[in-house]
C-alpha cells in the first residue's frame, strides 16, 4: 500500500489572513488592570470590587469615604478600589464580582475614573463600610451576622 502525501503551499497573504481571522476570533480580551491616578499610593494593594452601575450613586451616598470609582459603562458596572485581600472574611453578595489585582475582567477599554477622594493620598474605599452598604442594597445578611451552624 502506497502512501500519498498532499503538500499544499500558502502564499504570504493567505497566511497573514488566516492569522488574522485566528486572532480576531480565539484571543480574548487582555486583562484591562484599573489606573490609579498619578500621585496617589497604594501602600496596602490594590484590589477592586464591581457592582451594576444602578446601585452605584446609592452605594456612594451611604459611605462615610468614598476613593476611586471608575464606570464600565459597557459592562454598565462602577468599580471601586479597596486595599488588597479585602475579601477575606467577606462574602461579596452577588451580584458583586471582586477582582484581585484590580484586573477588569473581558474589558475592551479600561473603565473611566469617575471619582477621586478630594486631597486623597490613597485611592481606597473602605471595604467594611462598602460591604455593609452592598449588603443593605441586596438586602443581605453580612456574612458576620449569620446564625452559625454545627
Amino acid at each position: 500500500m502506497s502512501t500519498v502525501t498532499v503538500r499544499r503551499l500558502l502564499d504570504l497573504d493567505t497566511l497573514v489572513r488566516l492569522e488574522r481571522r485566528r486572532s480576531a476570533v480565539a484571543s480574548p480580551p487582555a486583562p484591562t488592570r484599573l489606573a490609579v491616578p498619578a500621585g496617589m499610593t497604594q501602600p496596602l494593594g490594590c484590589d477592586a470590587v464591581s457592582v451594576p452601575a444602578r446601585f452605584g450613586p446609592r452605594l456612594m451616598a451611604r459611605l462615610p469615604r468614598v476613593g476611586c470609582v471608575y464606570e464600565d459603562v459597557e459592562a454598565a458596572r462602577w468599580w471601586w478600589i479597596v486595599p488588597a485581600d479585602s475579601d477575606v472574611a467577606l462574602e461579596w453578595p452577588s451580584p458583586a464580582h471582586y477582582a484581585a489585582g484590580a484586573v477588569v475582567p473581558g474589558a475592551r477599554h479600561a473603565p473611566s475614573l469617575i471619582h477621586s477622594p478630594s486631597g486623597g493620598e490613597v485611592p481606597y474605599t473602605p471595604p467594611i463600610p462598602l460591604y455593609l452598604a452592598w449588603c443593605s442594597a441586596t438586602g443581605t445578611t453580612p456574612a458576620w451576622s449569620r446564625p452559625v451552624r454545627a
